[in-house]
This record gives C-alpha cells, structure tokens and sequence, in this order.
C-alpha cells in the first residue's frame, strides 16, 4: 500500500539560501537525528544537483541496523522543486518532492513523500506498528533543527 507524507515549513531566508542547502546532499546530515547514523557516501566537488544524478548514504532506521541508500535525482526544476527517487534501499517505493515557494516571509518549504514498504501485509503492519512513527520523528527533527537555523 502506498503512504504519503506531507510536511510544510515556512523559512525565514531568500530562495537562493534555501535552494543551496536544501539541494546539497551534504547538508542532509545535519538535519537527521543522529540516531540514524545517516552517511554521505558520494563525494561531491560542486554540490549542483542535476538529474540523473545518483547519491549513495548509509543509514540506521531501525534497532541501528546499517543500510545502504541509493537516491537518483529524477526531476529538477532550479529554484522551485526538485525529486529524489531511491533506487536502492529499506523501501519498495520512495519518491520525495521538495518544493520552494518564494512569498513575502522567506520561502514556504514543502515535502511530499510517496512511499511504499516491502514485504506487503508485514510490510503494513510494520508500517503501524513503528516506519509511520519513525518517518514523522525524522521530520519533526528536521522542523525543529530547520526552525533554528533559517
């Protein structure tokens, strides 16, 4: 079955600051609880996403199990919105949409992700049991540490 989160975060700067943090895999770190052991693993000279572009991490979710990440940067649209797609990892699907909305405060911030669990009916129970609560703690996270920073 086929999830949805959506986040929402109005940040007090102009959209060429939010654009360059938010579009470099680097900064991805600093906006994960540390509890998930979330990793880089591409090294990038320039930090210019571009499509096609494919960026490897490891990450703990669950009981600090090491997984590796692959993410491909399927859509970019400079200043507006841009996707991530995994290739490879913990999910069946997982399609992030990040959008940036200039407005008079600084730039509306928004998340879409469509996400599906593998495994099916064990996938779903899962789901309820503990990803669901997992995905708003990351999230909730990154409101937070995003609220000090811009």
């Amino acid at each position: 079955m086929k999830h949805t989160l959506f986040r929402e975060q109005q940040l007090n700067c102009d959209i060429e600051t939010a654009w360059k943090f938010f579009s470099s895999a680097n900064n991805l770190s600093e906006i994960t609880p540390k509890d998930m052991g979330f990793i880089v693993l591409t090294e990038m000279e320039d930090d210019e996403i571009y499509e096609g572009m494919l960026i490897d991490y490891y990450v703990s979710p669950l009981f600090g199990i090491k997984m590796k990440w692959q993410t491909e940067i399927t859509h970019v649209d400079f200043h507006k919105s841009f996707i991530d797609f995994q290739k490879k990892g913990p999910y069946k699907l997982w399609n992030h949409h990040h959008e940036f909305i200039p407005n008079e405060h600084g730039v509306l911030m928004k998340d879409t992700i469509d996400y599906e669990l593998p495994m099916g009916f064990l996938g779903e129970i899962a789901h309820s049991l503990f990803v669901k609560k997992k995905l708003e703690y990351i999230f909730d996270y990154r409101f937070r540490v995003l609220s000090k920073l811009f």
